[in-house]
């Protein structure tokens, strides 16, 4: 599949499901999505603890500060992780719940509840939902950080994510956010293209009164 054609794709089925739709998409202008499939799950999901309700820049420089403590190789391996000082590793900027929620992923690698990619590729998205989220610390929103920028999947809605949510307000002018559940229901709507909505949605400019009305 040519993923920036199915971005045009997406972009277009969405422009053509009413006004605001149509007005954000052309604000916005082409999807930029940019999944890394060449990562492992066992990266992903660390990565998506690591950048959870943080900027970009500041993910970025936690994840620079753990790679260091492994003389800056390309990522550390499940094992070194286990063995990492907790005190070091909280020294990168990871507050204690996410140290001990990455030593679990790191556990959950190495026994196998982490799918290699290989694997994972062959699992529909809720099998690995539900697989994941067993380990302690791991949600739904981690997971399907995993689907859709190591696992390239094209209809995944994070639906719990607080810009998603805010992005529907916004693009709505709705008083308030929807609730995760009401919103999993309008997204039906959207498929079999919600990852490219979500990725709209968190670039739906969020001041009432916005350009788009």
């Amino acid at each position: 599949m040519n993923l920036f054609s199915h971005y045009d794709r997406s972009a277009t089925f969405l422009a053509n499901l009413d006004d605001d739709w149509a007005r954000l998409i052309r604000l916005v202008g082409p999807c930029l999505h940019d999944p890394k499939a060449a990562r492992e799950p066992y990266e992903a999901l660390v990565r998506a603890i690591a950048y959870q309700q943080l900027t970009a820049k500041a993910g970025d420089a936690i994840i620079g500060r753990l790679k260091a403590l492994f003389d800056d190789r390309e990522f550390p391996r499940p094992e070194e992780l286990i063995a990492a000082d907790f005190d070091r590793m909280r020294a990168c900027g990871f507050s204690a719940s996410k140290v001990a929620t990455i030593k679990a992923i790191a556990e959950g690698a190495l026994t196998g509840i982490v799918p290699s990619h290989e694997l994972a590729v062959t699992m529909d998205d809720e099998t690995l939902i539900e697989r994941m989220i067993s380990i302690k610390g791991v949600g739904r929103w981690t997971v399907e950080m995993l689907l859709m920028y190591s696992l390239e999947r094209t209809d995944v809605l994070p639906a719990d994510d607080f810009g998603v949510r805010e992005g529907y307000r916004a693009l709505k002018s709705l008083p308030e956010q929807p609730k995760p559940k009401e919103l999993r229901k309008l997204s039906e709507a959207w498929s079999p293209h919600r990852t490219v909505a979500a990725w709209y949605l968190w670039r739906m400019p969020r001041e009432r009164g916005n350009v788009l009305k």
